[in-house]
């Protein structure tokens, strides 16, 4: 993905900005980071730190990457927002406008697809604990595919539908057995997973299922992990479901990696989709219908994370504390992420500068959320950026601390307009009694 450069302090101090940042972000002439050509210090500015940035552009030109190409590739076929990714008011309404379908994975965000836009008949609900209340809220908005993770599962929903006098369409998780090179807690292909059904006892449930008067079995899911950086995994879950028979629907799942850091180069949306429609081809029987539910990489590399340096401190390391953390971003503590770094209100060429870890505000040792990073003289009041933050960022933020979580704000064409706002101190307290 081509960003631009911009010339920041002579010819020898050019910078070209990773394709890690978001489409069409830039170093203006004044040597500030841009996104959605809005310069980063006046949106710091205008709207305080930590704050969320998101280039709107970029994730309209991802989900047509995917809704187009997957089109272009197989007629009968569906792109599905893993919504867990960004469960946020604004990004629904964005992909909803986009063509995209959704998957949730709560009552709750199914309340958020349904607040953002999204055709209840095409929003399928997840999850390996779905409670009673969450299934007659998702048969209640008209919700057009459940997704069935266990036999208890499959009991649950077959009471709630007929406690309405209704049939339900719904699809069958099956764990493959096949795990992509991942963390392992973002791992959920195994056989021995909380997830779905193994191949061992897929068989079993689908019989389970087709005695039932009020589900309908149209097809089976998989999806075996997520920030996974090869291709080979997924064409072989693909022909692991070929051996359980011909179904109307085969949701194909996602996981597919991006770039967090400068030398990562996941494979292309294209390659991705190309693979997955090849192997359901070589292998899948008839010309079923084809779903995919990117997440990830739909939208983590849309949005930069903004701080605000508070201190430095020079012992055996140089610590530059910033005014967020993991109330903000739990991903390098909960997974060892590694992000990327700069001073958004002076970007230099890249690997220029003094070794840092640049660590959050809270009160833990662990609260660090990039080690080993270059920043040219840090001090207090610059302007720090971790790009690829628009997945899991806003979703995972908390109130360790009691922290208000960020603002989520839009950018596109130099304008900039607030969709989230940040918390306040009273919100803190407004569920108390």
């Amino acid at each position: 993905m081509a960003t631009s450069a911009a010339r920041v302090h002579g010819e020898a101090d050019r910078y070209q900005l990773s394709h890690v940042y978001p489409l069409g972000s830039r170093i203006n002439e004044r040597g500030h980071l841009e996104i959605g050509g809005c310069d980063s210090v006046e949106l710091a500015a205008q709207f305080g730190t930590p704050a969320f940035i998101v280039a709107e552009e970029d994730l309209r030109a991802r989900a047509r990457a995917y809704r187009e190409g997957l089109a272009a590739r197989h007629h009968d076929s569906d792109v599905l927002f893993a919504s867990k990714a960004f469960p946020c008011t604004a990004v629904y309404r964005l992909l909803a406008q986009e063509g995209l379908a959704c998957d949730v994975a709560s009552g709750g965000e199914l309340a958020l697809a349904l607040a953002g836009g999204f055709d209840p008949a095409r929003i399928y609900l997840h999850g390996n604990a779905k409670s009673e209340d969450e299934l007659r809220e998702a048969l209640a908005a008209g919700v057009g595919h459940v997704v069935l993770d266990s036999t208890d599962d499959i009991r649950r929903l077959e009471r709630v539908a007929a406690a309405r006098a209704s049939t339900q369409e719904v699809l069958l998780r099956v764990t493959p057995g096949i795990a992509g090179d991942t963390h392992a807690a973002i791992s959920t292909g195994q056989a021995d997973s909380k997830f779905g059904f193994s191949m061992a006892q897929a068989r079993a449930a689908i019989d389970l299922v087709a005695a039932c008067g009020h589900l309908r079995l149209v097809g089976l899911h998989c999806h075996i992990g997520s920030q996974l950086l090869e291709l080979e995994p997924f064409t072989r879950a693909v022909a692991a479901l070929a051996t359980l028979g011909a179904f109307e629907v085969y949701n194909l799942g996602g996981g597919l990696g991006v770039a967090y850091l400068d030398s990562q180069q996941p494979p292309s949306v294209s390659a991705y989709l190309g693979a997955l429609i090849d192997a359901a081809r070589a292998t899948l029987p008839g010309t079923p219908r084809l779903l995919v539910e990117p997440g990830r990489s739909l939208v983590a590399n849309s949005t930069v994370t903004l701080y605000t340096v508070q201190t430095v401190k020079r012992n055996i390391s140089t610590w530059v504390a910033v005014d967020g953390g993991m109330s903000d971003n739990l991903r390098p503590m909960l997974y060892g992420a590694r992000y990327e770094a700069a001073l958004a209100n002076r970007m230099q060429r890249t690997g220029a500068g003094e070794l840092c870890h640049v660590a959050g505000k809270h009160c833990e040792s662990g609260d660090v959320i990039v080690r080993d990073v270059r920043l040219p003289d840090p001090r207090p009041g610059d302007l720090v950026v971790t790009p690829a933050t628009g997945a899991y960022g806003h979703a995972m933020a908390n109130n360790y601390n009691g922290v208000p979580r960020p603002p989520v704000i839009f950018c596109a064409r130099g304008d900039a307009r607030l969709v989230v706002r940040r918390e306040t101190y009273a919100d803190l307290m407004s569920r108390d009694v």
